[in-house]
């Protein structure tokens, strides 16, 4: 019986996880219809009151996200307020969904990384992955790696997908 050969192993592919670049912490999302009159109409003085009554300690080195799940009109200032109440607790603050605010992580994380490690080889974004990597840091990875990488796939090596391949000169 032949010896198998694993042949991506051997290989000068290289693996860019995004897993491995994940933040530790845990994430929160709050719903400001909660204090709105009846899910869609925000009174200022209950509003304030409703934020003044609030425990915001228990988001202490927490990411938050901070969103309305109804279709109310909210004015700027009060997400802003949010976030004020919210500053001297929280780890991160966003305006949006907890995808939202993982691509925001990840929007401060992928720039400070050194992709000369990739230079002139095949590159593959691992797409498989266990921890929610929202498809906006697919997106910011791939355009980092594009100048140093001879190629870019997705996926896994068994059923990668190209994506980018470095024109010949």
């Amino acid at each position: 019986m032949e010896e198998i050969i694993n042949k991506v192993a051997n290989s000068a592919l290289e693996v860019f996880d995004l897993e491995d670049y994940y933040p530790k912490g845990h994430r929160v999302q709050i719903d400001i219809s909660q204090w709105l009159l009846e899910g869609f109409l925000l009174k200022e003085k209950d509003f304030r009151e409703h934020l003044k009554n609030h425990d915001w300690s228990q988001y202490q080195d927490q990411y938050v996200a901070v969103h309305c799940s109804t279709d109310a009109i909210i004015p700027a200032w009060a997400l802003i307020l949010v976030a004020v109440q919210l500053a001297p607790y929280a780890k991160k603050v966003v305006n949006g969904t907890i995808e939202d605010l993982d691509g925001s992580l990840y929007e401060e994380i992928l720039p400070t990384i050194d992709y000369s490690a990739y230079k002139n080889k095949p590159v593959i974004v691992k797409g498989c992955s266990r921890k929610p990597v929202p498809m906006r840091a697919y997106i910011l990875a791939t355009t980092y790696l594009q100048p140093f990488a001879r190629s870019i796939m997705y996926g896994e090596a068994c059923s990668a997908v190209p994506l980018y391949k470095e024109s010949k000169k």
